[in-house]
């Protein structure tokens, strides 16, 4: 019986874990499907909440961050990133291109020493349940997707917050 227990908890153990696998393939929607991207080459993960979480909110209390972000941080249920290298502005453009066709909004646009930052924001009524950061630079592409239950009132809260250190 307790070889049974160790093997079964070995078992959730991998299947836990699972998640922090590193894979050549994409792993945000759009990326997914029947594209051809040419020469681009992809690496993506998910970030396992349920182990990062606690660490995150222990660093940030550590570092003297506001409640605010720690705030934020809880209400976060999935992050993916995903790099990709060999990208063509093409792909960029597909890729801002199928946000607008799915009702995402774009919240900022930021432009720093030639790389472009965008955030874009899937809502439902006042609830934000889908948020996208885009990095586009000459040579590679990043982008994180983070999923939860916010509020633009969570999000104002924790840039004020850092704002006014």
């Amino acid at each position: 019986m307790k070889i049974l227990k160790n093997i079964f908890l070995l078992f959730c153990t991998f299947f836990l874990l699972q998640s922090c696998i590193v894979s050549d393939k994409p792993n945000i929607a759009f990326f997914s499907g029947d594209n051809d991207f040419e020469n681009a080459r992809f690496t993506s993960f998910n970030v396992p909440l349920f182990l990062a979480r606690p660490y995150i909110k222990r660093a940030l209390r550590e570092d003297g961050e506001s409640e605010a972000a720690i705030n934020m941080v809880k209400k976060v249920s999935k992050i993916k990133v995903m790099t990709v290298e060999n990208g063509s502005q093409k792909l960029f453009n597909d890729y801002t291109n199928y946000l607008n066709s799915n009702h995402y909004e774009d919240w900022a646009t930021i432009k720093h020493n030639g790389d472009n930052v965008n955030i874009r924001v899937k809502q439902n009524g006042d609830m934000i349940k889908n948020m996208l950061i885009s990095v586009n630079s000459k040579k590679e592409m990043a982008f994180v997707e983070i999923k939860g239950n916010f509020s633009s009132d969570d999000i104002s809260k924790m840039i004020n917050s850092f704002e006014d250190r």
